[in-house]
């Protein structure tokens, strides 16, 4: 018999729920040095995007990332391998190519075997073999909770990086994955998702989002992010402000993971999807009969989610089909990006 406790039950959070709120984050950050200083950094803090990005010459750029989090699944392997995906997605969200990680680790190593702790490296190893980088080294604490994830260095040429701040009034919104994750973690937290949605959460979770390099060679693919911990309206706000835009989602045709409307409904959300209203709740119109638990839904916080794309209109089709056949079946278009105050309104 298994002694050993649950990993979700040695966390207070799980996932990049635990991310901090968007308006801490902006708080701590406020009054931070503009790295203007430093003309070859092409991507710093300035508009929250995925990774640091700098030039190294006319052809070359380096982007660096780091994430990681607490166990949001209690399969050791599956954080792993979930939380490496997660960290690498960054890299492909730049449009860049991962070249290698380094680990970041922090366990309780009173509270978990060493057996349990090697699967959690061996899954996030597993996850970076298949995005073809080695883990070249890595640092590790003990620590009160289990923290696992990877600092990441890519690379990709400065014609095809591509920011979060580059949408276009009059594009069209894409998203490759399914929105829930939060959702079904709440509902594992509490026991209450069946193996089969465990299955499906992990699966969606660990897919790499190694189609990033390939939208960045499209000069009709204007901006990329990463969808995680502040949601879809979270993520699409820090596009609209980086761009001055306003974007226009349509809620019907957002992607959704086969049980994330009815556990919505049924009242499994995390902490963190209020949070992430109370933080910008204030620059987003919602429909006036918008139930909250559909609310939800727009705030839940994604851990290792999809790509958000900004598109020239008349590519949109051709490139859903293209996503499709790389293996993202739930990519979608989800609405378009308009002049008017940076912000979002929820049709």
């Amino acid at each position: 018999m298994n002694e050993h406790p649950r990993l979700t039950s040695l966390a207070h959070g799980g996932g990049c729920g635990c991310k901090l709120a968007p308006s801490v984050l902006r708080e701590l950050l406020a009054g931070q040095p503009v790295a203007q200083a430093f003309p070859q950094l092409l991507v710093g803090t300035e508009t929250s995007d995925d990774a640091a990005v700098y030039q190294i010459d006319d052809n070359t750029c380096v982007i660096a990332t780091t994430d990681f989090f607490m166990p949001m699944v209690d399969d050791p392997r599956d954080f792993g391998r979930i939380a490496a995906t997660n960290a690498i997605s960054d890299v492909y969200a730049m449009g860049g190519r991962p070249i290698m990680a380094l680990a970041v680790l922090g366990m309780p190593i009173d509270k978990m075997p060493p057996e349990q702790i090697r699967e959690i490296l061996e899954g996030g190893r597993e996850k970076c073999l298949e995005a073809g980088i080695p883990v070249a080294g890595g640092h590790s604490i003990d620590a009160p909770e289990p923290i696992y994830g990877l600092a990441v260095i890519g690379l990709c040429h400065a014609s095809e990086l591509r920011r979060n701040a580059d949408a276009r009034s009059g594009d069209a919104l894409i998203l490759t994955k399914g929105l829930g994750v939060g959702i079904y973690s709440a509902a594992i937290k509490k026991g209450a998702l069946d193996a089969d949605g465990i299955a499906e959460m992990v699966a969606s979770a660990t897919t790499l989002n190694k189609i990033g390099p390939e939208m960045a060679k499209r000069a009709d693919v204007h901006a990329i992010t990463d969808v995680t911990g502040f949601g879809i309206l979270g993520h699409g706000l820090e596009l609209a402000r980086g761009a001055g835009l306003r974007l226009r989602l349509d809620q019907a045709a957002l992607p959704l993971l086969t049980r994330a409307a009815e556990l919505a409904e049924a009242g499994f959300v995390t902490g963190a999807s209020k949070r992430n209203w109370a933080a910008y709740g204030d620059e987003v119109t919602l429909p006036e009969d918008l139930p909250e638990w559909r609310r939800h839904l727009l705030t839940d916080p994604q851990t290792s989610g999809g790509l958000l794309l900004s598109v020239a209109p008349e590519a949109a089709d051709e490139i859903v089909a293209q996503l499709h056949a790389a293996g993202l079946p739930l990519a979608t278009r989800i609405g378009t990006v308009e002049a008017g105050p940076a912000g979002i309104t929820v049709i």
